[in-house]
């Protein structure tokens, strides 16, 4: 059974992996080349080399994304090397078939539209490949060596990792096209924190009644949440009380206020989004195996 399931999850992030490196590199194609926009990450880097000494991008591209996988080998592990090895070789492929299949095709001349699109297509490609456990190789590793040993967030480094090879790139290109260029890796960066977040962000709910032990028999039965009861005083009266403490999917939200106040229309409600929520019924099963 866990042979089995080791293997599903394997196959889900093999497909993942394919997946965000083609829309990475379709974004590429589609809008970043067309722009002549300065780009973050290792394909920055082999564009400002390129540009400095005529070297090939592909060739430097190549030798950035070897050296980040031999750091990402020696900090993060074999398991991790082992997918990010795919998206290592795959990304410079996947351009290259997109290059010949799309040709000097040109989807739109508008700055604006490319660096926008520029910059979901990047965000979101990053983001579906960073969920696996991998990612897309190059400069996009060492975020995630900082996130692993300093706790620092991947999109934020990224995000410095970004500017500053854009500033590298400064001289290389106009005044505005850089400016196009921030705003670009700043659309990416915000699409990459959004992808990581899609299906963990889950809704904290505290109940405060004089109707606790019905409310908390109708979530354990009618929405099959657990519930936790914490002793509380009142701070005018001193009059204990027990407040319901629940976490939910963000869908069964209007489930559980219709719930509660059909209970006891003068409960007190405090809601909160979470980011992410670990344990039984919601990172693992929610019955034990």
């Amino acid at each position: 059974m866990d042979d089995k399931l080791h293997m599903n999850w394997s196959v889900r992030s093999i497909g993942a992996i394919v997946i965000g490196n083609i829309l990475y590199a379709l974004t590429l194609k589609l809008f970043l080349l067309p722009a002549n926009l300065a780009s973050g990450g290792a394909t920055g880097i082999a564009l400002a080399v390129h540009n400095m000494t005529g070297l090939s991008v592909s060739g430097v591209l190549l030798v950035v994304n070897v050296g980040m996988l031999v750091l990402g080998l020696i900090l993060l592990g074999k398991a991790f090397v082992v997918t990010t090895l795919l998206s290592t070789f795959m990304m410079p492929a996947a351009l290259e078939v997109m290059d010949r299949v799309l040709g000097d095709f040109v989807l739109t001349h508008d700055l604006l539209l490319c660096t926008l699109f520029a910059g979901l297509g990047v965000g979101v490609s990053l983001g579906v490949v960073i969920r696996t456990g991998a990612s897309t190789g190059g400069m996009d590793i060492p975020p995630l060596i900082l996130f692993k040993y300093f706790r620092i967030p991947v999109s934020v480094s990224l995000y410095a990792f970004d500017v500053t090879i854009l500033l590298v790139q400064a001289p290389l290109h106009e005044a505005e096209n850089i400016l196009y260029s921030i705003l670009f890796v700043m659309v990416s960066s915000i699409a990459l924190d959004k992808t990581l977040m899609i299906g963990t962000t889950q809704t904290e709910v505290k109940i405060i009644s004089n109707r606790s032990a019905a409310i908390r028999e109708a979530i354990l039965k009618q929405l099959d949440r657990g519930v936790t009861l914490l002793e509380a005083e009142g701070g005018y009266l001193h009059d204990r009380t027990q407040v319901i403490f629940s976490v939910i999917s963000n869908r069964e939200l209007f489930k559980l206020e219709k719930l509660v106040h059909g209970i006891d229309p003068n409960s007190f409600m405090v809601i909160t989004r979470v980011s992410e929520v670990k344990g039984r019924g919601f990172s693992m099963d929610k019955h034990a195996l």
